[in-house]
This record gives structure tokens, sequence and C-alpha cells, in this order.
């Protein structure tokens, strides 16, 4: 199985961040993986296509996104024809933020965008049009304190932003999202442990002590999705990664990840990620290199 390409950024341990604007006519790096955290910012990109962890998503005219370290993405040119693609990307290292200034009430949105980003985040038009000229300032400010002081106020700004979602699946991320619902937190550490098996609502709703229906109606309400819904996002992540990962046929990862037919698997994958199993194996490896 080929390896995913590690990048060695320029990012050097005296930097708080590293900042880059590039213009070109096309995207080519491969699919990478790197230890420091990334935003990136693509402007006239319609049709540029973001693979992140196992989202894959056909860009509009703008694209700004949050990626925590060590999570495979790339941005490929796929159908895009614009001949003047604007990119902005900047590294730096989670520990720039310590636990401890983290820690701090004020500092409680960045400790929250900090954790959704290590399954990426992609931001809507609201915010990349109220943080681009912070971006295009940061591009042209001397490299110093005010520079390290508009950075700031880019990761805030970003922080406290409602408009935005969520990318690659935290199973194929293999990471846990923190919930401040204890009752939550425990369904879904059931579901990770237990994904591969039948599970039924009464069993969740009985481990919180809740009737079936009131415990649905309190997880949509706290997740913004159904209790279905989110068993069958976890059980794709794991596919995926098996996908990715292994050369298992996807007949044996659609019975190992907790689905019991393969015409279903292929439906729901197909509906979920806008391609068969198949297809993202194949697409996925594409965007390998052996290292």
């Amino acid at each position: 199985m080929n390896e995913i390409i590690s990048e060695i950024t320029r990012l050097t341990e005296k930097d708080c961040y590293h900042l880059v604007e590039r213009h070109k006519k096309q995207h080519t790096y491969p699919m990478h993986r790197h230890g420091e955290m990334e935003i990136n910012f693509v402007e006239n990109c319609q049709g540029n296509r973001r693979v992140v962890g196992d989202s894959i998503e056909v860009l509009g005219n703008y694209d700004l996104a949050l990626l925590g370290g060590g999570l495979e993405h790339t941005w490929e040119q796929y159908e895009c024809k614009s001949q003047d693609i604007r990119e902005i990307t900047i590294h730096f290292s989670r520990d720039l933020f310590s636990d401890a200034f983290l820690a701090k009430t004020h500092m409680q949105p960045l400790q929250d965008l900090f954790n959704r980003a290590d399954v990426g985040v992609a931001f809507g038009m609201k915010t990349i049009m109220r943080v681009y000229d912070r971006l295009n300032e940061l591009v042209n400010m001397e490299p110093g304190f005010y520079s390290v002081m508009k950075f700031f106020e880019l990761m805030y700004e970003l922080s406290i932003s409602t408009d935005y979602k969520l990318l690659s699946s935290s199973a194929f991320a293999h990471v846990k999202m923190s919930t401040d619902s204890r009752r939550v937190q425990k369904v879904k550490e059931y579901i990770d442990s237990h994904y591969r098996e039948e599970i039924r609502l009464q069993d969740l709703a009985d481990l919180v002590s809740m009737t079936a229906t009131a415990f649905s109606r309190f997880f949509k309400l706290r997740t913004n999705k159904s209790i279905s819904e989110y068993i069958i996002d976890i059980r794709l992540g794991h596919a995926s990664r098996l996908l990715a990962d292994s050369t298992m046929a996807v007949v044996e990862i659609c019975y190992h990840c907790g689905f019991n037919n393969i015409s279903n698997f292929n439906r729901i994958f197909k509906k979920r990620k806008g391609c068969t199993p198949t297809e993202f194996r194949e697409n996925y490896h594409k965007k390998h290199i052996i290292v």
C-alpha cells in the first residue's frame, strides 16, 4: 500500500507562523500530511476539489479551511478552468497556543476551534468575507509583533464563527469529538466501541436512563443528528479508513464496519460521499505517492 507523503513545512521553531501566497494555474500537490496546523484560503477556484480525510467536496469561487496537524489533505484541480488561482497558506504550531493560555475563560472559543480542527473545518462565505481584509493585511505586513497580533485577530475571528462545517469524520481521523453533555458522551463512547455490532435504540436509551423517544429528541437537539445518522457516520468513517489504508475487499469492509447488506452499504456510501466505495479507494490512492 502506498504511503501519504509527509511534508516538512518551512515553519521553524523560532517562527510564530509561516505564510506563503501563491498565484498558480493549477493545483498539483499530492495528498499529504504534516504535524503543523494549517489555514488554507483559495480564491478563483471554481471547480477545484478539496479532499480532507474522507471529505471530498467540489468548491465554488472561494474556500477557507482550518486543519489540525496530521490530517491528510489536498486541493486538486478537478474541473477548475481558472488560470489564476490565488492561494494563501499559513502554517503554525499548536504549541503556539499553550494549554494554560487556552484554559483562560476568554480563550474558550479558541480551545473549541482547535478541537474542531482535528477533523478539519471549512468556513462559509459570511466568515470568508469578514476575514478577507485581515488575510490581505497579513499577507502585506512585515514579519514582527504587529503581524503576530494580526494573526491572533484572524484566529479569534475564526473561533467565534458560527458559519462553518466539519469535514472529515472523527472515525476516519482517529479523534474523539468532545461534548458538554455527559449523556451524549457516554452514548458516543458506546457506539465507538460497538459500531461493528447491531445497536438498538432502546439499549442506548437505557445507558442514560431515558425512554427511547426522549433520548432520540435529546440526542438530535445536542448533536444536530439523529442517532441513526450518527451511527452511519461512524461506520462510514471506519469504512473509509479501511478503504484508504488496507487491501480488504469492499464486501469485507461492509460487514466489518457493521453494515449487513452490501447493496445498502454501496447506496449509503455514494449518497454521503458522492462516489462508490470502489471509486473512493481508487481516487484516494491516486493521490498517494511512495516515499
